[in-house]
């Protein structure tokens, strides 16, 4: 019996690593088999469309080729094969192959030890170029939502913020239904705009945690009606996990109405958070109401207290962020200094027009390419 209990730390630990073993090669069939899906589909798509540009008539040829292709998929391999799914299939071919190639490739899927090994035999088909296939990194259900983005830069930052941030199909919906794409671009100076696309979003320093609006549609207050701060405050704890997501890349929580104490009095911030990726606290006030120059400079107190008391020396300064209702820029430029580390952000308790963002953004990127012609 006292063997028994000895052994049992050692077995527990035992247990715990091959638990752990099971449950990651589990994972890694689950994403070998979901990328598979988004290859073959892929291909799937090529085919279609390789075989459409063939045809005489090619909108009334695809569809009646898509409905025999349907009943005859379903027939040998269950549901799974409608029209509707074929023809998402070419769809997501024409929004992802690469436009200026046009050689057929064939693909064999190999699946080893539950880590997938796409292997291209391409063939050179009357001295045609060599077609390269897209790395896909995400679940078929994810790329139904990029697909249907006619945006390519928006598309592209998206896939590259989902597969960094590790988004579920609900968050990508979530991030593209806010116009997070278009709300970063115009938070940003038009250099910094042509950035995410190819790298998405990059935080190098303070400017870049930031999006005005901040939309909070998923707290369920309704816009038309007046809050407490405190009943804001109380909406976005209990909701904290997609508030994190709608702040972005590396904030982590600390405390709600932190206090501390300066000469005898008490002074609370509303939200403490630290952001890993800067190294700095964050601290967020709410301010329910128009925004006023008490409001930024109780903020510049509580700033200049934490970098002062609390910061450790190898921590980056002290960011402030005012979370308000409505704000006035001019207010905002003339009464803090131009270096100071803080920010006046309007938070929406609805989604954004998202026609608007877009037109916002395009005219950007309409004037930084004028502005960059050689």
């Amino acid at each position: 019996m006292n063997n028994e209990i000895q052994e049992t730390p050692r077995i527990d630990a035992l247990f715990e690593r091959i638990s752990t073993l099971i449950e990651q090669a589990r994972q890694r069939v689950i994403t070998a088999i979901n990328i598979t899906e988004v290859y073959t589909k892929y291909s799937i798509g090529q085919y279609i469309v390789d075989d459409e540009q063939q045809g005489k008539a090619r909108a009334e040829y695809g569809k009646q080729v898509l409905k025999v292709l349907s009943v005859r998929l379903t027939e040998r391999f269950g549901e799974g094969w409608s029209v509707e799914t074929l023809d998402k299939c070419r769809k997501f071919y024409r929004v992802y192959a690469c436009k200026e190639i046009s050689s057929t490739v064939l693909m064999n899927l190999n699946i080893v030890n539950g880590v997938d090994e796409i292997e291209n035999e391409s063939q050179n088909v009357m001295g045609k170029a060599i077609r390269r296939l897209p790395n896909f990194t995400l679940s078929w259900s994810h790329y139904l939502i990029l697909m249907r983005i006619e945006n390519p830069d928006a598309r592209s930052f998206y896939e590259i913020e989902c597969t960094q941030q590790q988004w579920s199909v609900r968050q990508l919906s979530r991030q593209v239904g806010s116009s997070l794409y278009e709300r970063l671009a115009l938070s940003r100076n038009k250099d910094e705009v042509m950035r995410l696309a190819c790298e998405g979003q990059t935080v190098e320093k303070p400017s870049d945690i930031i999006k005005d609006p901040l939309t909070l549609e998923f707290l369920g207050l309704k816009p038309d009606v007046a809050y407490s701060e405190s009943k804001l405050e109380s909406a976005i704890i209990s909701k904290m996990q997609k508030f994190l997501l709608e702040l972005g890349k590396g904030f982590l929580f600390e405390a709600r109405q932190k206090r501390f104490t300066f000469d005898e009095e008490h002074y609370y911030v509303d939200l403490v958070f630290y952001n890993r990726l800067l190294q700095c606290y964050v601290l967020i006030d709410l301010k329910a109401n128009k925004l006023t120059h008490q409001d930024l400079g109780q903020m510049q107190m509580y700033v200049n207290y934490y970098d002062r008391f609390v910061k450790q020396d190898f921590e980056k300064p002290t960011i402030g962020i005012l979370l308000c209702e409505s704000k006035k820029d001019a207010l905002v430029e003339l009464t803090l200094p131009k270096d100071a580390n803080i920010y006046a952000t309007q938070y929406q308790l609805y989604l954004p027009d998202k026609m608007l963002l877009q037109a916002k953004v395009k005219e950007w990127i309409a004037e930084f390419k004028e502005e960059n012609k050689e």
